[in-house]
């Protein structure tokens, strides 16, 4: 391990002096330098390369006893402790796949409003035609939902409603805006 670190600092440092701090030889760590890779270390070159190719196959959706499921199907029998170091070093951990979140709840309740529009989007003056849509957006306290209604004719929102749910209070409060607002005939 001094050895690794002295030299990942020899561009900064002395090897001599590393070497005294450290408490170790300076023919110790040339020798080390010097040093072939072993066996063991030749073969976790290999084993990294066969575990990133399974990786890549399979989209890095595999975690460690899969891959070591994998390997010794391939017949490269290693053990699931040394698959988790090499996944964890290199940087090769299984990716979850993202989570389908349900974010509107159909509740049985009223029938659905007949569709009055009929794809028609233009508006002869102001106040005829409203229509509203609700979207949501992440922040680092949570979700945020917006409401907003805006009027076909001037296309400008006329009210809008924020909050932390898809509640009614949403849709009402953005509804209740736009009324106080625009003040449109009671037909």
């Amino acid at each position: 391990m001094n050895y690794q670190l002295m030299a990942k600092l020899s561009g900064r440092y002395g090897v001599e002096k590393m070497a005294r701090v450290l408490k170790v030889s300076r023919s110790g760590y040339y020798a080390w330098v010097d040093r072939p890779p072993s066996a063991r270390e030749l073969g976790t070159v290999e084993l990294t390369e066969q575990i990133r190719d399974i990786q890549r196959q399979v989209h890095h959706r595999y975690g460690t006893p899969r891959v070591t499921k994998e390997l010794a199907r391939r017949g490269r029998s290693v053990g699931h402790n040394r698959v988790a170091r090499i996944l964890r070093e290199k940087g090769l951990e299984a990716r979850p796949k993202r989570r389908f979140r349900v974010t509107t709840k159909a509740a049985l309740g009223p029938a659905v409003a007949a569709n009055e529009l009929d794809r028609n989007f233009s508006a002869a003056g102001v106040n005829q035609k409203w229509v509203s849509d609700i979207t949501y957006v992440a922040t680092a306290e949570g979700w945020l939902y917006l409401c907003v209604i805006v009027d076909l004719y001037s296309r400008r929102a006329v009210g809008w409603s924020m909050g932390t749910s898809l509640a009614t209070e949403l849709v009402t409060a953005a509804f209740m805006m736009a009324v106080m607002h625009r003040r449109p005939p009671r037909d």
